[in-house]
């Protein structure tokens, strides 16, 4: 179990913010400052530090629909690839009104850290369009996702760039996706994207990968504290595509689910919620507001309910200074991408919190849609329990390396998992040099 102070030659935020500049959003600022609070320690080539700080390309596209009432709208989409030493980029696609330049370049820098965590051949790219999904009627939201993948063909392909689903988009959009692309250029490409349906391609197992991996990565870590999920009190924040699922298989294994929220609003049981009613209801009512027999929460008052384990899976930056000195949980499971501020990590740190980073905690999404993308080129396919067998294996295997690495530097997770990824893109990068 690691100590669960910083490192002294680790410098605290207020020292780092020579490291980005200030004209950029907090999330992209804070995932600068995660990079480079490790990478100034590790004793690397300073030569690299500014190429991994820096997106390869970030591509913004225009994409013109005719929505159903006749009128043409404009939508604004972007694809930031941020480094491709490893593999051909990989990360997700979100339809978020949220979505700008700032946010795709962070979510992609953590993409690249988390592939390179878990060992995949790939780096990290993220894209989105600025658009409410909820607002759009189903043929709208076809035309548009059509559009925006004719907008990057240029730059997108199977050993090129993979997008995923994310916040906002499914396994049908990413139907719609693969079809413009192969449509496109003329042959049916399996590889474009992951997280398709099965019945064209897609993976048994995807849609739950991100929970799976989440509990996963909490029983391991557990394991090591000589305890069991059915020893632990669990909040979730977010009850979409990760929160529901890391919530209904931490339940089946045991833990007890005190609390569970969705954007308006959560629900919290001491007693324990039944995670699969939960899903029924909010599938029905779109809301998790008067399910029977819960007390309703915030989603601010569920970062500091009375747990004993807080996974926050739903957006950026929700765990901030401000909340983190009230978290209760002695454990954070980051279920999403960047949910913890680094001046909340730092709170956390001292307070004794254990932190599961997002780059390892939340890299089953990614890492079955490898097995996913492999499938795809071998048009070979696996049965559900070899997928959950072999995202068992790379998550605990990942865990294992990050649980020793804060053992030998006497450091907390996210410090280890950033060193052993940052380690893996810089070495890459080394081998291969400078072209030209």
């Amino acid at each position: 179990m690691p100590d669960s102070s910083l490192p002294a030659a680790l410098p605290k935020v207020t020292d780092r913010l020579s490291a980005t500049t200030t004209n950029h959003s907090a999330f992209w600022q804070n995932a600068n400052l995660y990079f480079d609070r490790v990478y100034q320690t590790m004793g690397l080539d300073t030569t690299w530090r500014t190429v991994l700080a820096s997106p390869k390309r970030v591509l913004t596209v225009s994409c013109p629909i005719r929505m159903d009432d006749g009128h043409i709208k404009v939508f604004t989409g972007y694809r930031c690839q941020h480094n491709n030493a490893l593999g051909p980029f990989k990360g997700g696609i979100r339809f978020d009104s949220a979505v700008n330049t700032d946010e795709v370049m962070a979510l992609a820098m953590i993409q690249t850290w988390k592939n390179a965590l878990v060992g995949l051949p790939y780096g990290g790219a993220k894209g989105g369009i600025v658009c409410e999904p909820k607002k759009l009627s189903l043929a709208e939201k076809e035309r548009l996702t059509r559009r925006y993948t004719a907008e990057l063909l240029p730059i997108i392909g199977p050993q090129q760039d993979i997008p995923a689903p994310d916040a906002g988009t499914d396994a049908q959009v990413m139907a719609w996706f693969l079809d413009t692309y192969s449509m496109m250029v003329g042959y049916q490409a399996l590889g474009v994207v992951t997280g398709k349906p099965v019945a064209i391609g897609g993976s048994v197992g995807r849609e739950e990968a991100t929970g799976r991996g989440v509990m996963n990565i909490l029983r391991k870590f557990l394991a090591t504290q000589n305890k069991t999920l059915a020893d632990v009190r669990v909040a979730v924040q977010g009850f979409g595509n990760v929160g529901f699922h890391a919530a209904r298989l931490l339940a089946e294994r045991g833990a007890t689910i005190v609390a569970v929220s969705e954007r308006a609003g959560g629900i919290y049981d001491e007693g324990g919620i039944d995670v699969d009613a939960a899903g029924r209801y909010y599938r029905e009512n779109g809301t998790l507001t008067d399910f029977p027999g819960t007390d309703a929460l915030t989603n601010e008052e569920l970062l500091t309910c009375d747990c004993d384990v807080l996974v926050p899976a739903a957006m950026e930056n929700t765990l901030t200074a401000e909340v983190a000195p009230h978290v209760r949980a002695r454990v954070v499971v980051e279920g999403a991408n960047g949910p913890t501020t680094p001046d909340a990590d730092e709170i956390l740190r001292d307070n004794g919190v254990t932190v599961l980073p997002d780059i390892l905690a939340n890299a089953g999404g990614v890492t079955v849609s490898y097995f996913e993308w492999v499938q795809g080129l071998e048009s070979f396919f696996w049965d559900g329990k070899r997928v959950q067998d072999e995202l068992q294996k790379v998550m605990e295997k990942s865990f294992d390396a990050v649980n020793a690495k804060a053992d030998e530097a006497d450091c907390d997770y996210r410090t280890a998992a950033y060193t052993i990824a940052i380690g893996r893109v810089t070495e890459a990068c080394r081998l291969k040099g400078l072209f030209p």
